[in-house]
């Protein structure tokens, strides 16, 4: 048992580290067997094996947390080839094929739905517990489960390239980034190691030199100092803790990209936030229908009418709402756009206009009442479309790109936890206020790149830790500006590269989950330097005192690394708070 360890020593002492851990123990086993302490000096290597032991499983559970995610992809994809289905390994699969997902399969594929409406089980990857309905043109992840219907999806990227692919690789890479601390630790080390073979060596050669005291009982505390001295948890216990947190971080769609990063969020004290996408859906949707001479539902229907075969946004929203509400809708006959007003056509025999306010005012008056509604809407930073069926004004529809169904519980807790929000955006003034109103938040609008950048500048001149969020390749230049860039799940591969960490799944209470994160494992470092050098110090005394040994000596050091690597992987069950409370 001794030999594996006295070999590691003399190989790091070949390449230039003579101080190791390996090292110590060398010395205090061989030392013991001198002095005639074989049974200690074979508890001692015993013991040490064992620490030894502890810390390869502590290593193998965090890295084998997040490789886990690999096995989520299954292994076989259905594809479909001139008309017929076939089973092909899923490594395989090409951007642009196009796979069958049948209902309780998992997707081989990150893709596109081209065919099918059905609930997305997500829970693998991002950790969203409710599945998620998606239609054609939503994209899906590999590695989620198809619910209850059958899928066409369009592959967007190969196996090597797919969102668990991807994330396991930079989760690996992050756990291999040294933090601040883990550095300190190193340097500290380097120092401490040395020193601790002095002392040993003070505390068995000075009392038997200056006090004629026995040699072979102060050799035995010297030797006992060097096994006390050795820095095993407190090298540990940093590392350990880092890489639980960002395992535990990635199984709920939290990527962190190293521990440099992880212990930054946990100092930051504002967060500056794109609009589109990140506080909001990224799409527009109906908020309103008003009437006039007619139901709700009829003036829906043959807005709807107008827009089939559209994909145009606004148009996308109007389509989606008449879906929700089950409303008919009627063909139409010699629809045509009209550019940047709208679309004509008839529906049941009926001249049907629908587009801007301006451009329906210029075919016919518009009421005062209407015109009223149309400014209000406008006002709270809505699209206004104006219906007019027969030469007569029939309705408006209202439609906004609207706050994410958590944006004000996520900015709540943003808050709490001392982070004050701010919303950057390039939208128009009067959208962004009304946003930002409904949110209870300050804004900056109509922004360019730039100036988003320099607003993020002017932050931290103002000493605060400015964390910036966003999903575009405009957010990029402030992404890389910030102290720490976040980039909101669906966003640009510009953004999620430029980033230092991403929410994959896009929640806005996500963003205070990572803080939490962060701020947990900074807490459970502090607690694993505490318990480290707390032990040593105390065995120190007792060592020099004659009350403990050198099995007592290695029984602390290694029972500091069980505790050390216990703690830390506690952090593997970490759990956003409420979540599952």
């Amino acid at each position: 048992g001794f030999w594996p360890s006295a070999n590691r020593a003399f190989a790091a002492a070949r390449a230039g580290t003579p101080f190791s851990i390996e090292t110590l123990m060398t010395i205090a086993a061989v030392g013991a067997v001198i002095i005639g302490a074989a049974e200690e000096a074979a508890a001692v290597v015993f013991l040490f094996l064992v620490g030894e032991l502890l810390e390869g499983v502590a290593a193998r559970r965090a890295r084998a947390s997040i490789q886990s995610l690999a096995g989520l992809v299954p292994k076989i994809a259905l594809v479909e080839r001139n008309g017929a289905v076939e089973e092909v390994p899923a490594e395989n699969l090409s951007v642009g094929a196009v796979i069958l997902i049948r209902p309780g399969d998992r997707i081989a594929a990150d893709g596109l739905i081209v065919e099918g409406d059905s609930a997305i089980d997500e829970a693998p990857v991002t950790g969203e517990s409710v599945p998620v309905r998606k239609k054609a043109g939503d994209a899906v992840f590999a590695g989620t489960i198809n619910a209850d219907a059958v899928l066409r999806v369009k592959v967007t990227a190969a196996a090597a390239d797919n969102t668990i692919a991807r994330v396991v690789k930079l989760v690996e890479e992050a756990q291999e980034s040294k933090a601040p601390t883990e550095r300190f630790i190193d340097r500290f080390s380097k120092i401490y190691t040395p020193a601790v073979l002095v002392l040993g060596a003070l505390v068995a050669v000075l009392p038997p030199l200056v006090m004629s005291a026995s040699w072979s009982e102060w050799i035995y505390k010297g030797l006992a100092i060097l096994l006390i001295g050795c820095p095993c948890a407190l090298v540990i216990s940093t590392p350990a803790a880092i890489a639980a947190a960002l395992s535990a971080g990635a199984r709920r769609g939290l990527l962190i990209k190293g521990g440099a990063i992880l212990e930054a969020l946990g100092s930051i004290d504002a967060m500056a936030l794109d609009k589109t996408g990140t506080l909001t859906e990224g799409r527009p949707k109906v908020t309103d229908i008003v009437a006039f001479g007619r139901s709700e539902s009829n003036t829906l229907s043959m807005a709807a009418a107008l827009e089939t075969g559209s994909s145009h946004p606004l148009a996308l929203a109007i389509l989606d709402r008449a879906k929700a509400d089950k409303v008919p809708v009627p063909p139409a006959s010699e629809a045509f756009a009209l550019g940047g007003k709208g679309v004509s056509g008839k529906v049941g025999g009926k001249e049907i206009f629908l587009g801007s306010p301006a451009a329906a005012g210029e075919r016919v008056a518009l009421p005062a009442d209407m015109l009223a509604q149309i400014a209000a809407f406008n006002d709270a930073g809505k699209s206004v479309a104006v219906l007019i069926a027969a030469g007569v004004p029939a309705g408006i529809i209202a439609m906004r790109d609207e706050p994410r169904a958590d944006a004000k519980a996520g900015l709540a807790a943003l808050r709490a936890a001392g982070v004050e929000p701010v919303m950057l955006t390039g939208d128009n003034r009067r959208t962004a206020a009304a946003i930002a109103g409904d949110l209870g938040l300050a804004v900056h609008a109509e922004m360019l790149p730039q100036d988003k950048q320099r607003i993020v500048r002017d932050l931290q001149s103002s000493g605060k830790k400015v964390a910036k969020v966003g999903d575009g390749i405009n957010d990029a230049p402030a992404l890389a500006a910030a102290d720490v860039g976040i980039a909101m799940g669906g966003g640009t591969d510009v953004a999620l590269e430029t980033a230092d960490a991403a929410v994959l799944h896009g929640r806005v209470g996500d963003l205070a989950a990572m803080i939490e994160l962060s701020r947990r494992a900074l807490g459970n470092i502090r607690q694993n330097i505490t318990v480290a050098l707390g032990l040593k110090a105390v065995f120190l005394v007792t060592t020099l005192v004659g009350v403990t040994g050198l099995w007592p000596a290695i029984l602390a050091d290694t029972g500091a690394t069980v505790l050390v690597t216990a703690n830390a992987m506690r952090l593997l069950a970490w759990r956003p708070r409420g979540v599952g409370e």
